[in-house]
């Protein structure tokens, strides 16, 4: 019998699980609000893990190992950053996005949430930001589907397209049926397969190398094994503060604030925030670990497959009997439940942005929600289908693909985020303004020319700083220059702001 046959079951096994939890909440899902936010009935374990998974996608057992696996440990600190953006984003962010979202209109996407926060009656916060979460979520799921068609290359033999046809048909069959329940409960057991698969692996092969002392033989490119130097270079003060970076975009992650929004009280938010900043620190360290144990373990893997080491790993060290690659197939289905936690989540708040703001929104206010639930799942197909024609390439990156929409989405909608919880003189003028700038400025750092290079490859700093810094000023200037907001916005900024949850679930119920 092929060794295969045991890892397909487990892969049959999991996406079975997946499936019947999409069909569970098929007959659940009776309006758009359960569609998209879940009745806001999230409990803190779901609303943790769910939010942990969809944030981290292959990129933690792919992108980052690789990316240690190929520079060294100087990598290290754009996991130092997210896990800082965590915390800051549960502590800061969660409970008072959850208050402002009811308050505001009983919100139930980022986009309807701004144009409810600022009252712009003519939408324009909503139309930017729409069109911003299609642009960027696009290349987001597109990372998503590369790393699955990765895994099933590597793992099966299949050609690249065929493996990427599999993963993109599995994530999109559940997301369409069961909605953000659906996504929610899945990301949830996800959420801990990613993180048994993440900590089990590196422990066992730092065994099978006879321990800690091993490691020198990762050091075959210099200082490899020291965190102040990257690809044998000293690290820059610029690549460091770039990597850092990197914690500004969780204020503005659609697909996790989200998960604040639909969080049932207060009390599941501060149990959530325990949970999801444990589960982070463990995660992201494995990752880091499974690059450095991976290169004295796998020392000589191909510039192709460096993104592949932490399932190369897996096939080397569980082999021999069933029962050891029935365990690596369980390990193996770690890594697509990273892709897939995110992918599904991307789908679902790009078919909110479309349908809910955009078509209700502009199009035809008067939508019913049977017609609006119909939409929503249409277009979940549409942008699945745009997003694989988009990780066709099979050279494609994960970690380039995932920086890129990371730093678009911190940079457009993180300073508004911030900025519209905390200060309450900002307006929608400068919230325009705001968003427009931070997302324009990484487009033109990431893809535009001057001189033949663009300003990214010229300068080394991450676009994400540059556009979050841009929207931030923008924001607070033409805020500042404009009128300040009426006196029912100021109301409403005052009644977050106090904390009165009781009186703020009122508004809720009302």
């Amino acid at each position: 019998m092929d060794d295969r046959i045991w890892i397909i079951i487990a892969f049959i096994m999991y996406l079975g699980i997946m499936l019947t939890i999409g069909f569970r909440y098929y007959g659940r899902t009776k309006n758009s609000e359960e569609y998209f936010l879940g009745g806001r009935k999230l409990s803190g374990w779901v609303a943790a893990l769910s939010a942990q998974a969809s944030d981290m996608s292959g990129w933690l057992l792919m992108g980052l190992p690789g990316a240690i696996y190929a520079l060294g440990t100087g990598q290290i600190w754009i996991a130092v950053g997210l896990a800082l953006g965590t915390a800051i984003n549960w502590i800061f962010i969660a409970a008072r996005l959850r208050r402002y979202t009811i308050v505001a209109g009983n919100a139930l996407t980022l986009p309807e949430y701004f144009q409810n926060r600022f009252h712009d009656t003519k939408g324009i916060l909503k139309i930017a930001s729409s069109l911003f979460i299609m642009i960027f979520f696009l290349v987001y799921t597109a990372s998503a589907f590369s790393a699955g068609a990765q895994l099933f290359q590597t793992i099966f033999g299949i050609e690249y397209t065929y493996a990427l046809i599999i993963g993109a048909v599995v994530i999109l069959s559940y997301t369409f049926l069961g909605g953000f329940m659906a996504v929610c409960w899945t990301d949830f057991i996800q959420g801990l397969l990613m993180l048994f698969a993440i900590l089990i692996v590196p422990a066992v092969a730092l065994n099978l190398m006879g321990g800690l002392g091993q490691l020198n033989s990762a050091g075959t490119a210099p200082h490899f094994l020291n965190p102040l130097y990257n690809g044998g270079e000293r690290i820059t003060a610029v690549s460091l503060i770039s990597q850092f970076a990197w914690a500004l975009g969780y204020l503005g992650m659609p697909h996790i604030l989200v998960r604040f929004m639909a969080i049932k009280n207060n009390r599941e938010v501060k149990k959530s925030r325990v949970i999801a900043i444990t589960w982070v620190i463990l995660s992201l360290g494995a990752a880091c670990a499974i690059g450095v144990i991976g290169r004295a373990f796998l020392p000589n893997l191909g510039a192709d497959d460096k993104e592949k080491v932490f399932i190369s790993m897996i096939l080397e060290i569980f082999k021999g009997n069933p029962l050891l690659l029935l365990i690596g197939g369980i390990l193996l289905c770690g890594v697509l439940a990273a892709i897939m936690s995110t992918a599904d989540s991307q789908l679902l708040v790009t078919a909110s942005s479309i349908s809910q703001d955009l078509y209700k929104g502009v199009v035809n206010k008067n939508a019913s929600d049977k017609s609006l639930l119909r939409l929503s799942r249409i277009v979940t197909v549409a942008v699945a289908a745009i997003a694989f024609c988009i990780a066709l390439d099979p050279k494609s990156s994960v970690m380039d693909l995932v920086s890129n929409a990371w730093a678009g989405f911190g940079a457009t909608f993180g300073p508004v985020v911030l900025l519209s919880l905390f200060w309450k003189r900002g307006n929608k003028i400068g919230a325009a303004f705001g968003m427009v700038g931070g997302g324009l400025t990484v487009i033109i750092w990431d893809y535009i020319k001057f001189g033949g290079a663009t300003l990214a490859a010229s300068t080394g700093l991450y676009s994400l700083l540059p556009g979050f810094l841009v929207g931030l000023v923008a924001f607070f200037v033409v805020s500042l220059l404009t009128k300040e907001p009426e006196d029912v916005i100021q109301k409403e900024f005052a009644l977050v702001a106090s904390g009165n949850d009781v009186e703020i679930d009122k508004t809720l119920e009302s």
